[in-house]
């Protein structure tokens, strides 16, 4: 067994890992709740990671402009590996769909993704920015 105290070992299997979302469960195994909780908010703190949902966490780098931590990828890509780890099937929202398939030439702005007809409700932001969810539930984007 290491010596590694609990934020030492999470910031060593985070550098290590080529996925770029971590879930929280993720660490379940290097400690209890209260330090694997420490320790992520420490790495926020220093920049290693970047929180962009409850229990969500992303590799973060210094932005060129100001030097605060962002994520290394978009926004989208963020939900689409999210949902590919919850076990939900996602997809481009109907206007971007459109876009792609040649049917318009707006290039839409928000960050949508289709989730059908799963019922996932998980806020997923980066500053300002957040993910919308449209499907064929009542209360969605249509």
């Amino acid at each position: 067994m290491s010596n590694l105290t609990t934020p030492e070992r999470i910031e060593q299997r985070v550098r290590r890992s080529k996925r770029i979302v971590f879930l929280r469960s993720d660490f379940a195994g290097l400690g209890s709740y209260a330090p694997v909780g420490r320790a992520l908010r420490l790495m926020v703190k220093k920049g290693v990671l970047a929180k962009v949902g409850y229990g969500i966490y992303v590799k973060a780098r210094p932005s060129v402009l100001t030097g605060n931590p962002v994520p290394c990828v978009s926004l989208m890509d963020i939900a689409f590996e999210v949902m590919a780890r919850l076990g939900v099937e996602a997809d481009v929202g109907k206007a971007m769909r459109n876009h792609r398939d040649g049917l318009s030439t707006q290039v839409p702005m928000a960050a949508v993704i289709d989730t059908g007809r799963s019922r996932v409700r998980r806020k997923i932001a980066i500053g300002k920015r957040v993910v919308l969810y449209e499907g064929d539930l009542p209360g969605r984007i249509r």
